[in-house]
């Protein structure tokens, strides 16, 4: 369960407004003048797809004799990729996160095991290609102490009274060899009891305890695992990671072993610029304490509010399904500028129990295995944007431009970040480049003067965040041949003063004004090699498409305003209790 959306229920917050998703736009990809945005996503060439009609995954259970195709970059990743094996394969995702709730593991007794994936499914992941990590968090009632934290959690990680140091021993010693990485718990600065994302009853110093006693526990029991730390909402207490860095450094043991993590991890909805923000943030605390581990964006996503197999009414931010889909590739180009080392999209599908836990649908694929647009996009850019040495933010004004350099070219992400269309200019390092749209079409553009000069169409903007678009238009991929190995580029530039840092991540919101109408119910391409063009992927595995079950709309309520919601909304985290 996602703690921004929890945050949601809790704020009880009343924005309405309503998206009506009536035609298909079949704009032409070109370099003519550029257009508002104002309908649903594009119909790929080779795959039928709307807002309310989109391929579905015929194919989804996969059989001994299928051949799946192999994952893309380890860099990228979807949460619960064996909710639906097969299709994360099309997808190309190179990784995957199990929870282990220690409550739903070892419900009654130290003696049970129940995972939640068993050894069967395991091993279609990794046969498949796909690394596993473990998230480890809860605490069983058997377990607990008076104060609701793990029983004898200040005794040594060896001392068998310590009942998380043995359920990590478990857990880590179980899966070596099949599971070496593992993220130690979520979001602990949640302090607030009646939050239904809080997950910890302890002091800050009392969960570094837990992270060092987890470390310990793992590292005895399988020297080759990595341990990350959970992730930080950041937006309840700014200062809480750098808190939790003073306890981590001032451990006399701490250096001896690695400052007991291995990687930070960070959870960020939403808002591409919030992506690239808090990442350096964690840079930055990180560096302020002499450490240099990489992060992760482990989760990200921006869930619709408009699909009519799940129609939202208590929305937040206002997010369209072409939206969703734009979002993808511009959230995952900010990470990497911002010296991200993984991406994971949370999460492949939706299942059985998410709308009681889940106010948003978050999957790429919905239950009926037909695909939301952001399942292309996230496709193509896994495509598109593998094998990155390095990347930097351009420009972030009117246009999100983030270069991005990899082995013989170069590939620029671009999109509008105002309604109206936006030019955008990228030097040329070949006389010829490649422009991809996000669903994987392509044409050939010529640089003139040396530069590449193009036309962007406006953003949908449904929601604004200050003075600007919260998601960008239709995201672009300009690919050019670069054999100069490309321009060096600082992967974590300066910031500046910390507290001031802090305070410019704390943006107003101002809702985007709507009408209410009742809700009414792409070939991929491959960056070639050096001396040749992108050619199309193969489009013979796109299943046949489908409708979705559009269940009725209610209506909505009157929007109240920006006045609802907190501070920094786009918080970090998703809540596992």
């Amino acid at each position: 369960m996602n703690i921004f959306t929890n945050n949601r229920r809790r704020l009880g917050v009343g924005l309405w407004a309503a998206l009506l998703l009536t035609a298909l736009w079949t704009a032409t990809l070109a370099v003519g003048p550029a257009t508002a945005q104002d309908d649903p996503s594009p119909t790929p060439e080779s795959e039928a797809q709307t807002a309310t009609a989109t391929a579905t995954d015929s194919d989804t259970e996969p059989t001994a004799t299928a051949t799946l195709p192999p994952p893309g970059d380890i860099r990228f990743g979807v949460i619960e990729s064996y909710e639906d094996p097969a299709a994360a394969g099309r997808l190309g995702a190179a990784w995957t996160r199990a929870r282990f709730q220690w409550a739903e593991v070892q419900p009654g007794s130290p003696r049970e095991w129940q995972p939640p994936l068993d050894d069967e499914a395991l091993a279609a992941e990794l046969e498949a290609g796909r690394e596993v990590v473990g998230l480890l968090i809860g605490i069983p009632d058997w377990a607990r102490d008076r104060r609701g934290l793990p029983r004898g959690l200040s005794l040594p990680p060896d001392d068998p009274d310590n009942t998380w140091a043995v359920f990590v021993s478990d857990a880590v010693g179980r899966y070596a060899g099949r599971i070496d990485r593992w993220i130690i718990w979520n979001e602990p600065d949640i302090a607030d009891r009646d939050a239904p994302g809080h997950t910890w009853n302890g002091t800050l110093e009392e969960f570094f305890q837990l992270q060092r006693v987890a470390y310990l526990a793992a590292k005895a029991v399988n020297p080759d695992a990595a341990i990350h730390l959970g992730a930080f909402t950041y937006y309840w207490d700014p200062g809480y990671f750098s808190r939790f860095l003073d306890v981590v450094v001032a451990d006399p043991e701490a250096a001896a072993n690695n400052y007991y993590f291995d990687v930070a991890t960070a959870h960020l909805y939403f808002q591409p610029n919030t992506v690239y923000n808090v990442l350096h943030a964690f840079h930055r605390a990180l560096e302020n304490h002499g450490l240099d581990q990489p992060i992760w964006l482990v989760e990200t996503n921006a869930p619709p509010m408009d699909d009519p197999y799940w129609p939202v009414d208590n929305w937040t931010l206002a997010v369209s399904l072409n939206e969703q889909a734009a979002f993808i590739p511009q959230a995952i180009a900010a990470a990497f500028a911002a010296g991200a080392e993984r991406v994971s999209i949370y999460k492949l599908k939706d299942t059985a129990g998410d709308r009681a836990a889940n106010p948003e649908p978050f999957g790429l694929m919905r239950w009926d295995n037909s695909r939301r647009p952001a399942f292309d996009t996230y496709r193509v850019a896994i495509r598109l944007l593998g094998e990155v040495t390095a990347a930097e933010r351009e420009r972030w004004d009117s246009v999100g431009q983030v270069r991005l350099e990899q082995p013989g070219r170069t590939t620029t992400v671009l999109f509008a970040r105002l309604p109206g269309g936006q030019e955008a200019t990228v030097a040329a390092t070949a006389n010829t480049a490649e422009w991809v749209d996000m669903w994987g079409r392509r044409e050939t553009i010529e640089a003139e003067n040396g530069l590449f000069t193009v036309q962007l169409p406006g953003a949908l903007c449904r929601q604004t965040i200050a003075d600007y678009c919260m998601i960008g238009g239709t995201t672009y991929y300009l690919i050019q041949e670069n054999t100069s190995g490309g321009r060096t580029i600082d992967s974590k530039p300066a910031i500046g003063d910390e507290a001031t840092f802090v305070a410019a991540l704390m943006p107003s919101i101002t809702p985007s004004a709507t009408s209410r109408p009742s809700a009414t119910p792409p070939g991929l391409i491959t960056a070639a090699p050096p001396n040749e063009p992108a050619t199309a992927l193969a489009a013979a595995e796109a299943p046949p498409t489908a409708t979705p079950n559009a269940p009725a709309t209610p209506e909505r309520g009157t929007s109240t305003g920006a006045d609802t919601f907190p501070v920094g909304l786009p918080v970090l985290g998703a809540g596992m209790a």
